[in-house]
């Protein structure tokens, strides 16, 4: 086994349990972080998938700097919105939809 498949494998593995936090756990924190764990799957896929023969591809790469980059902004963001959320409600976590229990919106 190569290291660059070993990557690839440790990435998907990451998306795995990133995907799995994110379905379920209910803290918005904490979704958060399994939310930024498959995006970091996802960019070890990325550069593991990229090495070939002549050396690592320059695009690969550059597209999993850029995703670095917006990943770092986007989390800023949703902590931001999360500490707004709890400001407002008190809650750390969603609420429970209550449309889906077959009550139905008719009154």
């Amino acid at each position: 086994m190569t290291p660059s498949l070993l990557y690839a494998f440790a990435g998907a593995g990451l998306c795995g349990i990133g995907m799995f936090g994110f379905i379920q756990l209910r803290h918005l924190l904490r979704k958060l972080l399994a939310f930024n764990l498959i995006g970091s799957g996802t960019f070890l896929v990325l550069v593991g998938l990229a090495q070939h023969g002549q050396g690592p591809d320059a695009v690969p790469q550059a597209l999993v700097l850029t995703g670095i980059v917006v990943s770092i902004a986007a989390t800023a963001l949703a902590i931001v919105l999360i500490r707004r959320y709890f400001h407002l409600s008190g809650h750390t976590s969603l609420e429970a939809d209550d449309s889906d229990s077959g009550q139905g919106g008719a009154e």
